[in-house]
């Protein structure tokens, strides 16, 4: 596992340190950071069209990045792969996703979408990544309650076509060697393990279809987020490391009562503040072979940001764990040969 890296998305601004990538990868260094997770859809730290057009302009963005102490552990397309699937309900409100010149045109939306998940295969290749972060979209996340009552293949056709969209992509992806992680979110067609499953099969279990594993959505679903690594770890490739507590009370509990986060009963919270087990999932993760980046995703809704920020990459890194090339008990050992083997079987004559 490698880390700590930071996700840029919640850090972005028009101030500095955090208005341009020099400034905000020294930022980030400075607290311990050795990678950063780029949102490609802030302009001011990131081309995507360049990086998808140009290997000299990656290898300038690499060099910013190594000069400052650390390097691009992954693109996100977060936005984006948002709008490649999109119900009518949620129209207006994911048209802020878009440039101004595709709002209120769903078809151009959903095209400009695509369009910028297949620049970044490229833009991932040119500065050697084999990771990319991203969200599926949804067309059923309206339904995810069954009330009124689902049609039968109701929920088939749409994955079906959820696939159609996204396999075209996956294929760009698999042409570059890299891996598309979607973050198994609430609000996404993809929100937990049996929703990957039904994904994952109508790709045709794309090699390329992966997860980015985040357990604070998880803990709010009340999902066994330490066994969901057990059942899914060959296809986890992407890890952010955030925090999340549930309390529930008489008036309100999952689905938080149209709440503001801060007094819902399931709400995230800085690494440390919040109930999630780390030192049982950095332990399964290294115990499945997890050789991806180990990146903080902040969101709280009580602690300053860059509190949050500085916090993290101690928490990380103490968390982390440099695995064994000895067994602890190996002093105990000796040399065998395939008799004595029999004769401690009892079938040694």
């Amino acid at each position: 596992m490698k880390g700590p890296a930071i996700f840029l998305a919640q850090f972005a601004d028009d101030a500095p340190p955090f208005n341009d990538l020099a400034s905000i990868a020294s930022w980030a260094a400075g607290m311990g950071y050795r990678g950063i997770q780029v949102p490609t859809w802030e302009s001011n730290l990131f081309d995507l069209k360049q990086a998808a057009e140009s290997r000299d302009y990656c290898d300038e963005v690499k060099g910013v990045c190594s000069a400052a102490g650390v390097e691009i552990s992954e693109l996100s397309t977060h936005l984006q792969g948002q709008l490649v699937a999109v119900h009518p309900a949620f129209d207006e409100q994911f048209d802020n996703f878009a440039p101004a010149e595709v709002r209120g045109n769903p078809e151009a939306r959903q095209a400009w979408a695509v369009e910028q998940l297949m620049l970044a295969t490229k833009a991932s290749a040119n500065l050697g990544l084999n990771a990319h972060a991203t969200f599926s979209g949804a067309l059923l996340w309206h339904t995810f309650y069954p009330w009124p009552q689902r049609p039968p293949g109701l929920v088939e056709a749409g994955f079906e076509e959820l696939a159609t969209r996204w396999r075209p992509i996956l294929d760009a992806f698999d042409d570059v060697g890299v891996d598309v992680c979607y973050e198994i979110h609430p609000g996404e067609d993809l929100h937990d393990g049996v929703t990957f499953e039904r994904f994952l099969a109508a790709t045709g279990n794309h090699p390329r279809c992966n997860i980015l594993y985040d357990p604070s959505h998880f803990l709010l679903q009340q999902l066994d987020y330490a066994q969901f690594i057990d059942i899914y770890h060959e296809r986890i490739k992407m890890f952010h490391v955030k925090d999340a507590e549930f309390n529930p009370n008489g008036r309100s509990g999952i689905y938080g009562g149209y709440q503001d986060w801060v007094d819902r009963p399931s709400r995230f919270r800085s690494l440390g503040d919040g109930q999630i087990d780390f030192r049982r999932i950095f332990s399964l993760l290294t115990q499945h072979g997890y050789e991806g980046w180990a990146v903080l995703e902040w969101e709280c809704c009580l602690k300053h940001p860059e509190d949050g920020a500085r916090e993290g990459a101690a928490f990380i890194a103490d968390h982390m764990i440099r695995t064994t090339e000895k067994a602890f008990d190996d002093f105990a050992g000796g040399d065998q040969d395939p008799e004595s083997l029999r004769r401690m079987l009892g079938l040694a004559r």
